[in-house]
């Protein structure tokens, strides 16, 4: 008996900057995003790619992609893609885009990754809020400045 359906495997999943796309099919990713370091809150991100690959799987599938905010609940973006594998031996890389995506806080944010409703992948994104060096953060007073002789 010849199995119709096998749920695939995530071998990866990225985020970044950029993707983009080689005329032979091939992706270039930019950027790739260990965490966000801005200066100040709240900031919005241009735009955030999330790159997908699924192997070892057989049939129909919906990859669900979402943000997840530092208070574990709340989905700041979700994006959804149908793909198929005909054998267990190919793969399949899908790309999500979220643009205008808005951090209000610093904290951990979250990317999850499900295949047909099933989790397969929970990752932290740290936004950092991080002022630039020599610069007193925006609730601390002046410092009063000593004369020179």
């Amino acid at each position: 008996m010849n199995p119709t359906r096998i749920l695939p495997d995530l071998q990866c999943s990225l985020v970044c900057e950029e993707i983009r796309q080689e005329v032979n099919g091939n992706f270039i990713l930019i950027g790739v995003i260990n965490f966000i370091r801005v200066p100040k809150l709240p900031v919005t991100a241009f735009r955030l790619c999330v790159v997908n690959r699924w192997t070892a799987g057989l049939g129909q599938f919906t990859e669900t992609v979402k943000l997840i905010a530092p208070d574990q609940t709340t989905v700041l973006r979700k994006g959804e893609v149908k793909f198929g594998l005909q054998e267990a031996g190919l793969h399949a890389s899908n790309v999500t885009v979220f643009a205008q995506v808005e951090f209000k806080t610093a904290g951990t944010y979250y990317v999850e990754v499900l295949v047909d409703d099933v989790m397969k992948l929970r990752y932290p994104v740290p936004v950092i809020l991080a002022p630039p060096p020599n610069q007193p953060p925006p609730s601390a007073p002046p410092t009063p400045q000593t004369p020179v002789a």
